[in-house]
């Protein structure tokens, strides 16, 4: 070997080793490549500052391998470390990390053999920051929002006087009691069915999947309600899984989701068809207030009371205005005012046919006189008369021939003639 270092003789192994390479008795020795990462395994395992340590850096590379190991290299701006979580420690968080998240994690340094690459081996991770629960919680949120899984336009809508209400929550605690108060109190009418479910915990989101697959396949209810009272981040992540929020969104039967306090929000709330600040808000939410009920009946009872009240009023006054006209009191006395006023029409059409009559006679009388004054009559009456040969007057004496038959009209009578001479020059 070049350069200071550490070598074994052909025997083998790491004993009888000397920094220049040789042993005491000036024998040439060397290290397998497996002896040498075994050797350097075995002092950085030694180490007791590499045996724990806390290193945060920025994930790249994430693989969640099907076995449920996790592999991954931790970098910052000057370097970077491969990392692998066996599925042990994997298996204990909330959600995987992704790329870019920045992380502590908690673990020691050691060699693996074969590559003679040193890496971190996990047993803890967290977020740095924000912290991992959130992170997580921002990651899944960001998720399914991008599927629509949130979208105002697929939740359906809480009746408005459901019949039967399916509880899903914890069977012990005062956020079922308070529950199952208030519905009763607000609404005595509705059936309620409790689905005692674990609300809390690894086994939690199944627990409460099945609930709501019950309430929707086996007794059929109008609404659930999904939830628990309060409690830490870690408490509430349950409501915070991808299968429930899924089942929620699928549910057939409308679903109000109720966890913690009213400053508490789950990935379920945003899933739900509708959320509740408090189990015992969606309790109000989940059924209308009888009280209240009640008096809008008793108000609207008023109203329809009043409304028939006054109608009947103005139908009697009419009636009565009715009753009192002259038609009915004397119905004598109206049919001869019909009469007369019948009489009164007949002679103001008579009187007007009468004067378009002489209207249009007087036109008739002078149109006939302006005829009577063009007639050819008129001119004989005054001693003229008129000659025609073969039914035409004769205007000229050159239309007439010695011998031609003519007629003579006067006005009294007509006679007839021959001529023998016209007096023209020609017949002269």
């Amino acid at each position: 070997m070049n350069g200071t270092g550490y070598a074994g003789t052909e025997r083998g192994g790491l004993s009888g080793l000397s920094p220049a390479g040789f042993d005491s008795g000036g024998e040439k020795t060397w290290l397998t490549v497996s002896e040498l990462n075994g050797y350097v395994k075995m002092l950085i395992d030694s180490d007791e500052v590499l045996s724990t340590l806390a290193v945060r850096g920025e994930i790249s590379n994430f693989k969640h391998h099907y076995s449920g190991h996790l592999y991954f290299s931790l970098k910052d701006g000057g370097g970077i470390v491969k990392c692998v979580m066996f599925s042990s420690a994997a298996s204990k968080l909330k959600a995987d990390p992704a790329d870019g998240d920045d992380v502590i994690v908690y673990g020691r340094l050691s060699v693996f053999p074969r590559d003679g690459a040193y890496q971190l081996y996990v047993t803890a991770l967290t977020q740095a920051g924000a912290g991992e629960l959130k992170a997580a919680f921002e990651r899944m949120k960001k998720k399914l929002a991008a599927e629509g899984l949130f979208d105002e336009s697929r939740k359906k809508k809480i009746p408005v006087f459901p019949e039967r209400i399916g509880i899903v929550t914890s069977p012990v605690g005062a956020a079922v009691q308070d529950m199952m108060s208030i519905i009763g109190r607000r609404y005595p009418p509705a059936e309620i069915l409790l689905y005692p479910a674990v609300v809390q915990g690894s086994s939690a989101p199944g627990s409460i999947i099945e609930g709501i697959n019950y309430f929707n396949r086996v007794l059929r209810t109008d609404v659930i309600i999904i939830g628990r009272g309060g409690g830490s981040e870690e408490d509430l992540f349950c409501f915070n899984d991808e299968a429930l929020a899924r089942a929620v969104a699928a549910s057939e039967v409308p679903v109000i989701s109720a966890v913690g306090h009213e400053t508490d929000f789950t990935i379920s709330d945003f899933a739900a068809d509708l959320r509740a600040p408090t189990p015992s808000a969606a309790a109000e939410l989940a059924v209308p207030d009888s009280s209240v009920l009640a008096r809008r009946l008793r108000d609207s009872e008023r109203r329809m009371a009043g409304s028939l009240s006054s109608r009947l009023d103005y139908l009697e006054a009419r009636l009565a205005a009715a009753a009192n006209a002259p038609v009915l009191r004397s119905p004598g006395r109206y049919i001869d005012l019909l009469t007369d006023e019948l009489m009164s029409l007949a002679s103001r059409n008579d009187a007007a046919a009468a004067a378009v009559i002489e209207a249009a006679g007087s036109k008739l009388r002078v149109g006939a006189a302006k005829l009577e004054a063009m007639s050819p009559l008129a001119v004989l009456v005054r001693g003229y008369s008129a000659v025609t040969k073969d039914g035409r007057v004769v205007q000229s004496a050159a239309c007439l021939r010695p011998g031609d038959a003519v007629k003579i009209r006067m006005s009294d009578g007509s006679a007839d003639a021959v001529i023998t001479d016209t007096g023209t020059p020609e017949h002269a």
